[in-house]
């Protein structure tokens, strides 16, 4: 991993010998590699190896247990997509109050939501197909349509960094579908992705860079090779 540049264009985040867990307890394996700007790039290997945990550690919701983390330039808005089981859907909003505060870094609470930020909202209502369900409480939607309204208000936010963690776990195939448009035209917008997934026939359709986390090591590179080290591994 060393020195790996992914996407081939200007760095975001340098990782130098970054090892991600909790109170002082490694979980990941030493990371040293570059992540680029304007990148996808999927993050996978065995349930435990620290996929989420190394996620937080790069938003900056933990720190490392050693090494570190560089930005290059200003650190830069994170948009974040939290495991469904961690949030929280018993508070008294609707629809469009979630969505709403991805606008809130550019407007401030006591002056509303102008007009353009509202077409945002209705733009990103309308693109993951809950316009008619905007004014519904939270704690009323499916799986799926919760998961719609998270995407929605990452739409609004348009932050130049976009991490999700399990973005398609318990939802259908045709939410995931819709998602995973949503994640290639971030993509094409010039967003730089970064998402912890667990199906490796989508990592291959869809993300040209992968990162594997296994127990010793981790494989940082093009997708198609790492994850043909991946089954082989799974294979030995």
């Amino acid at each position: 991993m060393a020195g790996n540049l992914l996407g081939g264009g200007p760095a975001m985040i340098e990782l130098d010998n970054l090892v991600a867990g909790y109170d002082r307890l490694a979980i990941t394996p030493t990371l040293s590699g570059t992540i680029e700007k304007g990148s996808l790039t999927a993050i996978v290997g065995i349930n435990g190896c620290g996929k989420s945990t190394l996620l937080k550690t790069l938003a900056g919701f933990i720190p490392p247990v050693s090494g570190q983390l560089h930005w290059r330039g200003p650190r830069p808005v994170i948009g974040w997509l939290a495991q469904r089981h961690a949030l929280e859907s018993q508070f008294p909003l609707t629809v469009y109050d979630v969505v709403s505060q991805g606008a809130w870094p550019r407007v401030s609470l006591f002056r509303g939501l102008k007009g353009d930020i509202r077409r945002k909202i209705d733009s990103a209502l309308e693109r993951v197909g809950l316009t008619l369900l905007s004014a519904s409480p939270i704690e009323a939607l499916s799986g799926g349509q919760f998961q719609r309204m998270l995407f929605a208000r990452v739409l609004v936010q348009q932050a130049p960094l976009v991490m999700l963690d399990e973005p398609f776990t318990g939802i259908d195939e045709a939410t995931s579908q819709v998602l995973m448009e949503l994640i290639v035209g971030m993509h094409r917008s010039g967003q730089t992705v970064l998402a912890v997934l667990h199906d490796n026939q989508r990592v291959a359709r869809h993300f040209p860079e992968t990162l594997l986390l296994e127990s010793q090591r981790a494989r940082w590179g093009v997708t198609t090779s790492i994850l043909t080290a991946f089954e082989h591994a799974r294979r030995a």
